[in-house]
């Protein structure tokens, strides 16, 4: 599997901007894709490897800041805008949502691909987070149905006798489930399948309870 060129996207709606962008960045080894308007950003099919968005804030469908907003709440690149026309409540407005950094025009290229370094930086984190969060989703999805019944108690803090009761099953099954719960999701004790329950926000509806036996 060969490794995947970062691809830094470049949305302005000057041509020479486009383009002296491009070369600037393909010389640094990125994959240059450049696009004229937010649209057409937006209908584009996009490669899934790590990426930075470089937006301009002035567009002439909708306005950079707007797109920002637009795609708040969805998987989408680390932004970096540029403009021609900058001020402060627009720059703050922009990293306030998430914006890497607000260059002005003309801004140097060791601003830039400092800049890009970090998006993409924090692109690659958020993809690995994404990618154990499914791995997590996966091994949960591997357990049986009494497995999902006995995940949340065993969290909870319940005693496997207590947890067992529960369920109305022995105690001894009720080990031997606990015991397939934490090899499937891969826990390696009871701290990480907590952890990993919260982390798939698995409600607990249960709480230990030292008077039960």
């Amino acid at each position: 599997m060969t490794q995947q060129r970062p691809v830094i996207f470049i949305v302005d709606d000057d041509e020479r901007i486009r383009s002296a962008l491009s070369d600037l960045l393909e010389s640094h080894g990125f994959l240059a894709v450049a696009f004229p308007s937010a649209g057409e950003y937006i209908d584009a099919q996009k490669p899934d490897g790590p990426a930075c968005l470089v937006l301009d804030v002035s567009l002439p469908d909708i306005n950079g800041l707007d797109l920002q907003n637009q795609m708040a709440g969805r998987d989408h690149p680390p932004i970096v805008f540029i403009t021609g026309h900058g001020d402060i409540p627009s720059s703050v407005r922009a990293i306030k949502r998430g914006a890497i950094d607000f260059l002005t025009k003309p801004f140097s290229e060791e601003n830039l691909m400092v800049a890009i370094g970090a998006a993409l930086a924090q692109d690659r984190g958020a993809r690995a987070q994404r990618a154990k969060e499914s791995d997590l989703v996966q091994r949960y999805r591997q357990l049986t149905p009494r497995e999902r019944q006995v995940l949340p108690l065993v969290v909870s803090g319940l005693l496997n006798k207590q947890a067992a009761a529960e369920l109305g099953i022995s105690e001894i099954t009720l080990q031997v489930h606990r015991r397939n719960v934490m090899q499937k999701m891969g826990a390696a004790s009871l701290a990480d399948l907590v952890r990993i329950s919260e982390k798939l926000q698995i409600p607990v509806t249960h709480s230990r309870r030292p008077g039960r036996t």
